[in-house]
């Protein structure tokens, strides 16, 4: 990515970190249908946690979470928010959108079980895997939604396994 196109994505993306020896705390703006920047947020949370010396292999968990959960946000919500806390033990990622929630939370889990319109899977997103990969990746995993209003998902990954 161009260095103006990643100072471009910032101007929307504002971001809240607060670092100490034990705790980070970041919030992050996603605007909904904004494609072009999708994948902006999950770098942003990488490059903090690889400066904050996570393991690689935790890393990679909190990547495919943040990431489908900023994709989801994209796709189906006109807006919401994706904040992480990094503690001693464990990182929890809490994604809140408003937006055309879920029907069925237990279906729309199933691989493969995608709502996506022909627009978005054009675009290579909308296969049905979102919501099957941040439950695979997480040690703990929770989803509340209410249709015509919106999503909340809170992920927590564990540092050093279950």
């Amino acid at each position: 990515m161009k260095a103006s196109r990643v100072a471009s994505a910032r101007s929307w993306l504002r971001t809240s970190n607060v670092p100490s020896d034990e705790y980070l705390e970041g919030i992050y703006y996603v605007q909904g249908r904004d494609f072009v920047d999708a994948g902006i947020v999950s770098s942003e949370i990488k490059k903090n946690l690889k400066e904050k010396g996570i393991p690689e292999s935790i890393i990679r968990k909190v990547a495919v979470v943040t990431f489908e959960a900023e994709v989801n946000i994209i796709s189906y919500a006109e807006q919401g928010t994706i904040q992480y806390y990094v503690e001693p033990g464990s990182i929890t990622i809490e994604a809140k959108d408003i937006g055309i929630g879920i029907e069925d939370i237990e279906l729309a889990q199933q691989e493969g079980y995608s709502t996506a319109d022909d627009s978005i899977r054009e675009m290579g997103f909308g296969a049905g895997m979102g919501l099957a990969n941040i439950r695979k990746y997480s040690d703990e995993f929770e989803i509340t939604s209410v249709p015509k209003e919106g999503t909340y998902l809170r992920s927590t990954i564990y540092v050093n396994g279950k």
